[in-house]
C-alpha cells in the first residue's frame, strides 16, 4: 500500500495531549437543538446576557469615527494612556500602587495572556500547580507549553481552597507557577479565610514559585463581600502577578481586552513574547476600556446585585425541587453536585440528556478537570424570568431520569 508523502502532517503532539474541549461539545449540541425548534435556555458559557454599558460604547463609537490614528497598529504592551486608567483603578479599588511604564500590559483578554505566559515561561517538563477543576487554560495553556500540570483537588470539605500541606516537596521544589483563581471559575469559591494567601505568599518564597492570580471575578461579589487583590498580602510582590480581566466587570466579553500587573522582571518575558506574536489589543478598544475604567462604577454595583438576585433565586428554586444548592458569594455561577437521584449519571451525559430532552443548556464538571466530575456549572446568563422555565424542566428531568 503506497503512503502518503503527507502523511507526516499531523498535528504536534501537545495539541494532541489536549483534552476534548467540553464547550465545543456542548455548543455542537445546542446548535442541533435548536435546528429542531426546541427552546433553549443556555446557562453553559459563561457569557455576559447584558449589553456593555452605553458610555463604554459610545466612546468606541466616537474613537473609531473620529480618530483615524487609532486605526493603525497599537503597542504590544498596551498603550500609556490604558495603563496609567489601570493603575489608578488598582490603586483606587485596591490600595496597589503600580508603575504604570514597567508594572502594567494590555492583554487581548485575559485568557490570551494566560497561555502566552505558559509559552514565555514554561520549557518541557516543567511542573506547574494548578487547581483542580479550573478554568481549563490553566491546564490547557501549560500543556501546549510543553508543561507538566500537577493538579490540587479542591473539594467542598476546603472551602474549595487547595490544601498546599497535600503537595509533595518535590513537586513544589520543581514548580515554575502556581495557578489561583478567586472569586473561582467554576465553583463559585471565594478567599474567607484571612490565612490563606500569606500561606500561598511563604509557600511561593519557601520553594520559589510564581504565583498567578486570576482575578477576573473581583468585582462580580454579593453582600458584604470584597475581593481583594493578591498584591494585598505583605509579600506577594516578590512571588506574584495578577490578571484581570474587562470580559465579566463590564461585559465586554466579545471585546477582548485585559491587562497583567506585577513586578517588570516577571511581565518582561510575557511583553516580549507578545511583541513576536501580536500587536496587542486595538487602541479604539484600549481607549473604550479607559472609559470603563475612569467613569461611574454604578454599572458594575447594579450587575453584580442582578446577578446575587438570580442566584438567591436560582438556588431556592433547585432546593425546592430536590436539587441540593447553597447561596455563593460571588461570580455568575453555582457549582451543583449532582444529586443523589441523578447520581448514576457521570457530568457530560448528565448534561447532554438535558440540551437533547429539556433545551437546558449546562456546563459538565468533568470540563474542568478530573475532580470537577460530579458536578455541572449553571450560569446565571438568561433573563430572570427564565429561570422558572429552566427549574421546571429540571424537575421534570430529575423525575424522569431519577432513581
Amino acid at each position: 500500500m503506497k503512503v502518503s508523502s503527507m502523511d507526516k502532517i499531523k498535528p504536534s503532539k501537545k495539541l494532541a495531549a489536549l483534552p476534548p474541549y467540553i464547550f465545543s461539545r456542548i455548543n455542537a449540541l445546542k446548535a442541533e437543538v435548536s435546528k429542531t425548534k426546541m427552546d433553549v435556555i443556555d446557562l453553559g458559557m459563561g457569557n455576559p446576557d447584558f449589553p456593555t454599558p452605553s458610555h463604554i460604547v459610545d466612546r468606541l463609537c466616537d474613537t473609531v469615527k473620529n480618530h483615524h490614528l487609532t486605526h493603525r497598529y497599537p503597542q504590544s504592551k498596551g498603550m500609556p494612556r490604558f495603563r496609567k486608567a489601570v493603575a489608578a483603578w488598582m490603586e483606587n479599588r485596591f490600595g496597589v500602587e503600580l508603575d504604570p511604564a514597567k508594572e502594567i500590559i494590555s492583554l487581548i483578554g485575559s485568557k490570551e495572556g494566560i497561555a502566552h505566559l505558559c509559552t514565555a515561561y514554561l520549557d518541557p517538563g516543567d511542573y506547574v500547580l494548578v487547581c483542580d477543576p479550573a478554568y481549563p487554560v490553566h491546564f490547557n495553556g501549560v500543556i501546549l507549553a510543553g508543561g507538566q500540570v500537577y493538579s490540587m483537588p479542591i473539594v467542598a470539605e476546603n472551602n474549595f481552597l487547595p490544601d498546599l500541606t497535600k503537595v509533595p516537596a518535590n513537586i513544589a521544589k520543581k514548580a515554575k507557577f502556581m495557578f489561583l483563581n478567586y472569586p473561582n471559575n467554576p465553583t463559585a469559591a471565594v478567599i474567607d479565610d484571612k490565612k490563606f494567601l500569606p500561606a500561598v505568599v511563604a509557600f511561593a518564597k519557601k520553594y520559589g514559585i510564581l504565583v498567578v492570580f486570576d482575578n477576573a471575578y473581583s468585582e462580580l461579589t454579593f453582600g458584604d463581600y470584597v475581593a481583594p487583590s493578591f498584591f494585598e498580602i505583605p509579600g506577594a510582590w516578590d512571588v506574584g502577578l495578577e490578571f484581570h480581566s474587562f470580559s465579566k466587570t463590564f461585559n465586554m466579553a466579545g471585546w477582548r481586552i485585559g491587562w497583567a500587573c506585577g513586578p517588570s522582571k516577571f511581565l518582561a518575558p510575557l511583553e516580549k513574547l507578545k511583541s513576536f506574536l501580536d500587536y496587542g489589543a486595538p487602541t479604539f478598544i484600549q481607549l473604550a476600556a479607559v472609559a470603563a475604567l475612569e467613569n461611574s462604577q454604578d454599572c458594575v454595583h447594579t450587575q453584580a446585585a442582578i446577578y446575587e438576585r438570580r442566584m438567591k433565586k436560582m438556588v431556592a428554586g433547585l432546593n425546592k425541587i430536590g436539587w441540593p444548592a447553597q447561596e455563593t458569594k460571588g461570580t455568575m455561577y453555582l457549582w451543583l453536585k449532582i444529586p443523589p437521584a441523578l447520581a448514576h449519571m457521570k457530568s457530560l451525559d448528565l448534561a447532554e440528556h438535558l440540551i437533547q430532552e429539556t433545551g437546558v443548556v449546562v456546563t459538565p464538571g468533568i470540563g474542568f478537570g478530573a475532580s470537577g466530575e460530579g458536578y455541572i456549572r449553571i450560569s446565571l446568563v438568561t433573563h430572570d424570568n427564565r429561570f422558572h422555565d429552566a427549574l421546571l424542566r429540571l424537575k421534570k428531568f430529575i423525575k424522569t431520569h431519577g432513581k
